[in-house]
């Protein structure tokens, strides 16, 4: 997966990474000479005391090092810019892929997961882009230009890189094997750390409200505890590889200057070529170091690689079609036809049979217990699920055959959690149509109850909200994603449970406000108290996920003993009346 993410992440970069291959490989082979320049001062020059051979020679190895000091720098330069523009794309792709996903594969990752994903398994991947840039051309023309130039300079001590550079190989070869399942033990404990602080974060006044700090202190500390143990595993291998890679460097230094020296001693070898031979192994092991940060990098790299090509290698349940349907002849009419859904590993399904029609100017409630299935069949409308049978149909053309910018511009949604973004209450007003002017955004908010508490924010409109809406209440929260969805104007309306945060007399007048603007509009409303829905043109009673009524109020009342179990819950006999 790691070199799949690779090949095709940087295929877009390959003038950049032509330009790398030249500009390292420019300077890695004038980095090669250089060792073998100053033998030729100390044994042709020095030697023979040539001061102009020592100036000439002095002068060619300070140009090669001016060029070597140029390509580098021009060479890191360009892998940082490769790199990051990588890792840029790269987010994108993920960030893409995300936002194609149904309910489904959120569910299936995670949120937490997914954030993780799209930042820091990205970041690794993209740190080892950048060494791959900078070493992968260097490290092995530096090992090989350097074997082939100290065997140049004397062969009766290539003996001695036989023996290091394969030890030095399995060593580091050893450490990394060990390292892969603690770094992917390591990405695991960040998606949990990350999911606690997120859901303690989320849920900081439930968690006050019944007083579980230290429930949730001793949650988050067995969390962290676990990333710090794998963590230190990790670590302790990483660590030992510096050491591990110095003792070889050091052990081999000492053996060429003490076997060197007896040939120096014994006239088989000049002092230059033992000072050029220690260079070049010095190089040759250099490389094999900063192969080492490589080879660190690989195992966490290949861990975040395989994580996001998870999220890139799982296909949305919700497709759009390849040639949607753009304009649909109608004015929103709604038919669901013998809709059943089935969450994925569910034994039962959720909903089963369900058919209802729904036409332009008439309203639709839906009501039942807990789990009934309402909110679910809300969703299958927009395509957030795709019904597992039957079909669902605006103006007679199933909602899988629609463009979805079509479809979705049809539809207004609020939601059972009203949610909100971080901006201003124009902003968030916005969402539902970019361009609306300020007459519009305002006249939203008077119908939805809203425009009061919005003119005492001495912003305005431009009043601050903040992740989530937490700065507001939760009946303004609502009212302000219901006027969300009336400035779009759509042609259909679902309303998920969106009045439930509201009180009777503010429901009663936003229903009533209601009625003039969604007067040509298909209204289907998902509601818990029977005063919401009392006045609907047809309510559909759910119960286990089928519909076991179907009429007005009155006709309900009348004969369907799940519909008066709720009204009596809710009612006494005079209310209902």
């Amino acid at each position: 997966m790691l070199v799949r993410l690779l090949r095709s992440g940087l295929a877009p970069y390959k003038p950049w990474l032509a330009a790398i291959v030249a500009l390292q490989f420019t300077a890695t082979v004038a980095m090669l000479y250089l060792p073998s320049l100053n033998a030729d001062i100390i044994d042709r020059g020095v030697a023979v005391g040539d001061t102009d051979f020592i100036l000439r020679t002095g002068a060619v190895m300070l140009g090669i090092s001016l060029l070597q000091i140029l390509c580098s720098v021009v060479a890191v330069a360009c892998s940082a810019r490769t790199a990051m523009s990588f890792g840029r794309d790269l987010r994108a792709t993920v960030f893409r892929r995300v936002g194609a996903f149904s309910g489904r594969e959120v569910a299936q990752f995670g949120a937490p997961s997914l954030i993780t994903r799209n930042t820091n398994d990205v970041q690794q991947v993209q740190m080892l882009t950048l060494l791959t840039c900078s070493l992968a051309v260097q490290v092995p023309i530096m090992m090989v230009g350097g074997i082939v130039m100290a065997m140049r300079e004397d062969l009766g001590l290539s003996w001695l890189l036989a023996i290091v550079v394969p030890a030095l190989f399995v060593s580091v070869g050893l450490v990394v094997s060990r390292m892969v399942p603690s770094f992917r033990q390591v990405q695991a404990r960040i998606d949990d750390v990350n999911r606690i602080m997120r859901e303690q974060i989320s849920g900081i006044r439930v968690v006050r409200a019944f007083v579980r700090e230290p429930y949730e202190r001793e949650r988050f500390g067995e969390a962290n505890d676990g990333l710090t143990e794998v963590s230190v595993r990790a670590g302790r291998w990483m660590a030992s590889m510096f050491p591990l890679v110095m003792l070889v460097v050091n052990v081999s230094s000492v053996a060429v200057i003490w076997f060197g020296g007896h040939r120096v001693d014994d006239g088989q070898m000049q002092v230059g070529a033992l000072t050029a031979f220690l260079s070049y192994l010095m190089q040759i092991l250099m490389s094999v170091m900063m192969g080492t940060f490589m080879l660190m990098q690989i195992p966490r790299s290949a861990v975040c690689a395989d994580r996001i090509g998870e999220v890139l290698d799982t296909a949305p349940s919700v497709v759009p079609p390849e040639r949607g349907v753009t304009q649909l002849q109608g004015r929103g009419r709604l038919d669901l036809e013998d809709v059943s859904f089935t969450y994925p590993g569910a034994d039962q399904p959720v909903l089963c049979d369900v058919s209802l029609s729904a036409r332009p100017g008439q309203t639709v409630a839906i009501i039942g217990s807990t789990g009934a299935g309402k909110s679910t069949l809300v969703n299958l409308v927009p395509r957030l699920f795709d019904a597992t049978s039957g079909s669902v149909r605006i103006d007679g053309v199933d909602v899988r055959d629609v463009d979805p910018e079509s479809l979705w511009s049809r539809i207004g949604l609020v939601p059972q959690q009203a949610f909100l973004f971080t901006g201003t209450v124009r902003s968030n007003l916005l969402h539902g149509k970019p361009d609306a002017t300020d007459e519009e955004l305002w006249h939203a908010l008077e119908v939805a109850q809203g425009r009061d508490f919005v003119e005492r924010m001495p912003e305005g409109l431009d009043a601050p909200i903040v992740q989530g809406g937490t700065n507001v209440s939760g009946g303004q929260r609502q009212r302000l994603a219901i006027a969300r969805a009336l400035v779009r104007r759509p042609e259909i309306y679902l309303f998920d449970d969106a009045f439930s945060a509201l009180d009777l007399s503010t429901d009663a007048r936003l229903r009533a406000a209601l009625r003039p603007e969604t007067r040509d509009a298909t209204v289907v409303v998902v509601a818990q108290r029977v005063s919401t829905i009392r006045d609907a043109d047809l309510i559909l009673v759910l119960e286990d996920g089928r519909v076991v009524g179907r009429g007005t109020h009155e006709e309900l009342l009348a004969d369907n003993a799940t519909y008066q179990e709720i009204v009596t819950s809710q009612l006494t006999a005079e209310e209902a009346a």
